[in-house]
């Protein structure tokens, strides 16, 4: 079953939360500063969505094995 756009776009953002959220806890662990853990947060969040959307929407395109 092929993904529509619009549940590819849902499950892009729930994993970004839930990824950036650890990847923010990580950062804060290692530097103990809220305000790289938040600069580190901010890009990260932009760029892994919109990669993780594109993951999607190609492999959306390829036929299984069968």
């Amino acid at each position: 079953m092929a993904d529509s756009h619009k549940r590819s776009l849902a499950k892009t953002i729930s994993w970004r939360v839930i990824a950036s959220l650890t990847t923010m806890a990580l950062v804060y662990l290692f530097t103990g500063e809220i305000s790289t853990m938040l600069e580190v947060g901010a890009i990260e969040v932009v760029a892994k969505m919109l990669f993780y959307y594109l993951h999607e929407r190609f492999w959306s395109h390829i036929k299984p094995i069968t």
